[in-house]
């Protein structure tokens, strides 16, 4: 036996569709599950993470900084890295991920103007830094924004 392999036994676990509080012979009814009385056996029981009026853990602790729900994660990809392709071939981010250069494009992939370029090539990319572009067409590329 192991872990990945325990389930409850059979007849054990009801779906959401379970019928409480429908009498005796529904094997729910009278208390429908909330044991007796207290707190928690009434309506309107606290919401979870009440602390009986003691301040909560949730706003007792610091909060720190801003996570942007909108922010994009790019991949940035310096231009010496493009070397390693042969003379006219069609970078594309498949390509990429083909060669190892990148694992993962995340929200997109922006090449950046750090280092040389000698080679011909066809550069598919989300994005392009202004040095990068003019390194690319001086030595007779071109680049496509995707």
């Amino acid at each position: 036996m192991e872990l990945s392999n325990l389930s409850p036994a059979k007849g054990s676990t009801h779906g959401d569709n379970f019928r409480r509080g429908r009498g005796h012979g529904s094997g729910n009814g009278k208390t429908a599950g909330k044991g007796h009385k207290g707190q928690k056996a009434r309506s309107g029981a606290p919401r979870i993470g009440f602390e009986g009026g003691q301040m909560p853990l949730y706003r007792r602790i610091p909060k720190r900084g801003f996570k942007n729900r909108n922010t994009k994660e790019i991949v940035a990809i310096n231009i010496s890295e493009l070397e390693r392709f042969d003379d006219g071939t069609t970078v594309s981010v498949d390509t990429l991920i083909e060669s190892g250069i990148i694992k993962n494009p995340r929200d997109g992939v922006k090449i950046l103007g750090n280092g040389n370029l000698t080679k011909k090539l066809t550069v598919q990319a989300n994005g392009f830094s202004q040095s990068a572009k003019e390194k690319i067409e001086a030595v007779g590329g071109n680049t496509e924004v995707i």
